[in-house]
C-alpha cells in the first residue's frame, strides 16, 4: 500500500520508513524540512498529490522540558499539526496512524495502563499529545492511535545515547530511580505499527517492549550490555529538578495490540541487547 510518513527523519519516523520499505510498501517519506505539518495548505496539497492510503504521522514536538516554556509551539505541532493531517486525510479517505505517549497519564496507577484508562497528563508535552489524540478522534478520518514510551534507537537523540556519551566524557552519572516505565526500541515499535496497519486495525492501542524498568535500571542495562566503565548513582525525581513533571509510573498494557499482532512484545532487555549489538 502507499504510505506517507511525516517526520520521516526522526527517531520513530526513520524506523517506520525503513520497516515499511522492507515490507514492500510504496513509502513516501517527508521530513520536517519537506513537509511542515503546522501549515494546513501545505499538508492538504501534499496529501492530495501523493494520495496515500495511510499516513503515519510521526512529526511531533517531543522536547518534554522545553515544552513547559514553549507550550504554544508544542500545541502547534502536536495538536494543530495532527488536526491538519487528519482533516486532509479525511478528504482523500486515508487512515492516519498517530503515535502518542505514556505521558497522557498522570502516573498514579498501580497496574499497567490499558488503552481505555482515563487520561490526565501532568506536563505541557503530555497535554499537547493528548490534544492531538482528541482532534484526531473527531476529525472524521479512519485512525489508529498507538501510545508508546521511553523510545530509543538510531536517527535521534535519546537516553541510551546519553548513557553512552557519559561513559566517554566522565566516570559517573546520576540517574533517577523513582520513575518506572517501558523502555522501547524503535526496532520493535516500527514493525508493530506497520503490522497494525497491515491488519486493518482501528482504535487506540498501547505498544512498547515488554516488562518495566526505572531509568536507573535502564542505564545499568546499557552499561552492562555495552561493557562501559561508568559509575551510576541513584537520585530522585525531586532532586533531579527537571522543569516538566513526569508520571512516576507509566507502564503500558499491550494486551490489546498483542491480540491483533498474534505475538507478545519482545522483553525490553532483549531489544536493548539487539540494538546495542547492531550499533556498537
Amino acid at each position: 500500500m502507499r504510505i506517507l510518513v511525516t517526520g520521516a527523519a526522526g527517531l520513530l519516523g526513520s524506523a517506520v520508513v525503513r520497516t515499511a520499505g522492507e515490507r514492500g510498501h510504496d513509502v513516501r517519506a517527508f521530513p520536517r524540512s519537506a513537509l511542515d505539518v503546522t501549515d494546513p495548505g501545505q499538508v492538504d496539497r501534499r496529501l492530495r498529490a501523493e494520495k496515500p492510503e495511510v499516513v503515519i504521522h510521526c512529526a511531533a514536538y517531543t522536547a518534554v522540558d522545553r515544552a513547559e516554556e514553549e507550550s504554544d509551539q508544542a500545541m502547534s505541532v502536536n495538536r494543530d499539526g495532527t488536526r491538519n493531517v487528519a482533516m486532509a486525510a479525511a478528504e482523500i479517505g486515508a487512515t492516519v496512524v498517530y503515535p502518542s505517549t505514556d505521558f497522557v497519564f498522570n502516573g498514579r496507577a498501580g497496574t499497567p495502563y490499558r488503552p481505555d484508562d482515563e487520561t490526565s497528563p501532568v506536563s505541557a508535552y503530555g497535554v499537547s499529545k493528548l490534544a492531538g489524540e482528541q482532534v484526531l478522534a473527531v476529525s472524521g478520518c479512519s485512525w489508529i492511535m498507538v501510545r508508546t514510551s521511553w523510545l530509543y534507537g538510531p536517527g535521534g537523540w535519546d537516553f541510551v545515547d546519553v548513557v553512552l556519551e557519559q561513559a566517554e566524557r566522565s566516570g559517573g552519572m546520576s540517574v533517577v530511580d523513582d520513575q518506572v516505565g517501558c523502555p522501547t526500541w524503535t526496532g520493535s515499535l516500527a514493525p508493530g505499527i506497520v503490522d497494525l496497519v497491515e491488519a486493518g486495525a482501528t482504535g487506540t492501542y498501547h505498544l512498547c517492549d515488554a516488562g518495566q524498568a526505572s531509568w536507573l535500571a535502564l542505564a545499568q542495562a546499557v552499561v552492562e550490555e555495552a561493557g562501559l566503565d561508568l559509575e551510576l548513582t541513584a537520585t530522585s525525581t525531586l532532586a533531579w529538578g527537571a522543569p516538566a513533571q513526569r508520571p512516576p509510573y507509566s507502564v503500558l498494557d499491550c494486551e490489546k495490540a498483542e491480540g491483533i499482532l498474534g505475538r507478545d512484545m519482545t522483553p525490553w532487555r532483549e531489544s536493548l541487547h539487539t540494538y546495542l549489538s547492531e550499533t556498537l
